[in-house]
């Protein structure tokens, strides 16, 4: 069943600098400052060899990786950070109060039951069992992860934008030097849960609280921001406002 298979895109330059590497549906991105490189999310288990494939096309070895910054802690945006941690050694950054999370991925809240969404959105079948062959029911989290700080070497410019709702601990970061935003999962344009395309907010099977993150839009709208760049889904080039107005349109799910 070839449509099954785990999929890897790179995309490059979604917004000055900073590189979209897809994997089963999963978005990391890659983020360029000087001769360095900021990973942001860690996708799936089996994105780790197109990790690497991406820095050397990019010109990156790595010497030139700072570590990952995790917009939140779910299983499918840690995925290769224990790699970047215990074989290269380098720090993965979290924000505090999803820290727990982090070392055990799979620990989430969320409000709806999970088993519904296979049954009821058979449209998600796909995307579902791609990140399955990925890797997705066998993450192993990071214990040692890092808070978010003043010692997160982020590009020059860039501003963290607290988004809780998805997780409690998740956030954005915003690049206004490059006119783009990496939203996380407070914002998709692909729902894995349902299938469903075009923005709007995760799924309640994996959102610990949707008023929260339908809440939290009015942050990410306060960007500005031309570019958004989800966990899941392709960019969308046509602002953040226009984004955020059809997320809210669509509703909890």
């Amino acid at each position: 069943m070839s449509f099954l298979r785990p999929s890897a895109l790179l995309e490059r330059d979604v917004a000055p600098g900073v590189h979209r590497l897809e994997v089963a549906d999963t978005n990391l991105y890659l983020v360029e400052h000087g001769t360095r490189v900021l990973i942001v999310d860690a996708g799936l288990p089996a994105a780790w060899p197109h990790l690497l494939q991406a820095l050397f096309e990019l010109g990156h070895g790595r010497d030139d990786v700072d570590g990952v910054f995790l917009t939140h802690a779910h299983f499918d945006h840690v995925g290769c950070a224990r790699q970047v941690r215990r074989r290269w050694g380098l720090p993965v950054w979290v924000h505090e109060a999803d820290a727990r999370l982090a070392a055990r991925p799979y620990s989430y809240r969320h409000e709806r039951p999970r088993w519904r969404y296979p049954v009821e959105h058979l449209a998600a079948l796909p995307a579902l069992g791609r990140m399955a062959l990925a890797g997705a029911l066998g993450v192993r989290g990071v214990r040692d992860a890092e808070p978010i700080g003043a010692g997160t070497p982020l590009p020059e410019g860039a501003v963290i934008v607290p988004t809780p709702g998805h997780t409690d601990g998740h956030v954005a970061l915003h690049l206004p030097d490059r006119d783009a935003v990496i939203v996380g999962d407070a914002l998709v344009t692909l729902d894995p849960y349902t299938g469903g395309r075009g923005p709007q907010i995760v799924a309640g099977a994996a959102t610990a609280d949707s008023d929260v993150a339908l809440a939290s839009l009015d942050a990410l709208a306060s960007t500005g921001a031309r570019v958004v760049l989800p966990g899941h889904g392709a960019p969308w080039r046509d602002g953040i406002g226009r984004a955020v107005e059809l997320a809210r349109r669509r509703g909890a799910h």
